[in-house]
């Protein structure tokens, strides 16, 4: 958002992670000027001067036929936003990505920027994908197995000269779309609470319908990026699959994202979560250097005591938590039902799929459903189930280039009663740097 508009942004606590440079790097190619601020070896900041529409990307030189391409690498969200941003210039943009982005489709998207007037290239709906504009307004129907692509009109339509209407027959993820919403009314552009301050963004209630009148702009944005629900997942999983105690900080439980539900599917499954405010403890954790790391002076305690209980979980709006969510429920007593997250096999991976191929090498009976996943847990430990660590054999899993596939089966790993060996683990890098460094010195984890 900061690179559509006419002004210089100040963006606080950016994440470095791969994805996260490849939507700079796209941003960049659509004209941004994009400049990072380092504390040291870490990322603090970036300022963002961005390349508003309709205006011509600069960098772009139509009279020579030079089209721009973006290689998003292994970002779903800068492709499905991109194309929509992209869509805006009237210079023709392709958008390329590795293996797993050139398996995801992106055809409902495409098809409604095509009634939008955008001029649409691709091969069956996947990369490489051509868009040209103008955006010329209209009417659109979209089906969004994933919310990204309303996420994507959204963004993208205040912006264009006409009006846009979007008709939404099918949304899965629908926090994410009130987190969008959140964004526009922080820009003065959304009016779907009905309090009649801002027009230019309307919808009804069930967001089965949106008018969004267009020829708006974007103010500057300043500030930091909020702590995200969707990884702290998984250090919180280890923690309690391990029977250990974690204490989260830069999480804000009023924060719009849909993950923070997550934290409520623990105390479900018997775990204790404890939002506790700093100014009552006397310990107050402070970042020498820079501003304190909780947000709003709140931590997140999670711990575990008793055994874990498994139950029926609807992931129709949480489908990234899945992967880990079959790691927990490998541990827990009885049957954990994951339901309701079809959409969880159109993510970089089949990600009901793998999860049982995996969790089935650990010996945990898991059984697919078209739409979901039922494990059948072990209390006890995975050891009970594997004789062969009890020789000290490896069990070697795969992470299947998938980030939240590799982080789960590590949370996994951490009860099994032996050596596992997860190749491709590098991916975690793609949202979470870091991550497995942060589990070496408690659980001997060692990367190679």
């Amino acid at each position: 958002m900061a690179s559509l508009t006419e002004g210089k942004s100040y963006i606080e606590n950016p994440l470095d992670s791969l994805d996260g440079r490849s939507c700079v790097s796209a941003c960049k190619i659509l004209g941004a000027e994009i400049e990072e601020i380092r504390d040291g070896g870490n990322l603090a900041a970036c300022t963002v001067r961005g390349c508003p529409p309709p205006a011509d990307v600069p960098c772009a030189d139509p009279a020579h036929g030079r089209n721009l391409t973006v290689d998003v690498g292994n970002s779903g969200t800068t492709l499905f936003l991109g194309l929509a941003a992209a869509s805006l210039f009237s210079v023709p943009v392709t958008f390329t990505g590795d293996d797993q982005i050139a398996r995801r489709g992106a055809a409902p998207l495409l098809e409604a920027l095509g009634s939008l007037g955008v001029t649409v290239e691709s091969k069956n709906g996947c990369t490489p994908i051509t868009v040209r504009g103008p955006w010329k307004g209209g009417k659109a129907r979209i089906s969004c197995p994933t919310s990204q692509y309303l996420s994507a009109l959204l963004i993208a339509s205040p912006l264009a000269t006409a009006v846009t209407e979007i008709e939404v027959p099918l949304l899965n993820e629908k926090p994410y779309v009130e987190m969008t919403l959140s964004y526009l009314k922080a820009q003065g552009l959304c009016d779907c609470d009905k309090t009649g301050t801002a027009p230019l963004v309307a919808c009804a209630p069930d967001f089965s319908r949106f008018r969004i009148t267009g020829g708006a702009s974007y103010k500057a944005i300043n500030g930091p990026v909020p702590g995200d629900f969707s990884s702290a997942a998984f250090p919180a999983a280890a923690a309690v699959i391990s029977g250990g105690r974690i204490t989260l900080l830069g999480l804000d439980p009023d924060d719009t994202q849909g993950d923070k539900v997550f934290f409520e599917y623990l105390s479900r499954m018997g775990c204790d979560v404890q939002w506790e405010s700093l100014s009552d403890r006397l310990d107050k954790p402070s970042r020498p250097g820079g501003p304190d790391t909780s947000a709003g002076g709140r931590r997140l305690n999670v711990s575990r005591s008793g055994p874990l209980r498994g139950g029926v979980f609807d992931l129709n709006a949480t489908p990234d938590m899945l992967p880990v969510m079959a790691a927990l429920g490998a541990y827990a007593e009885g049957v954990t039902e994951l339901v309701n997250a079809a959409h969880a096999r159109i993510k970089e991976t089949d990600r009901i799929a793998v999860m049982a191929a995996e969790l089935a090498k650990l010996g945990v009976t898991c059984t697919e459903k078209p739409d979901g996943l039922v494990i059948h847990g072990n209390p006890r430990g995975l050891s009970e189930t594997r004789k062969g660590f009890r020789r000290g054999e490896a069990v070697r899993l795969s992470g299947h280039g998938d980030h939240r596939v590799v982080m789960a089966l590590a949370c996994a790993a951490l009860g099994a009663g032996g050596p596992v060996e997860i190749e491709g683990a590098e991916a975690a890098g793609v949202t979470y740097p870091g991550f497995l460094e942060l589990l070496e010195p408690a659980y001997n984890l060692r990367s190679r």
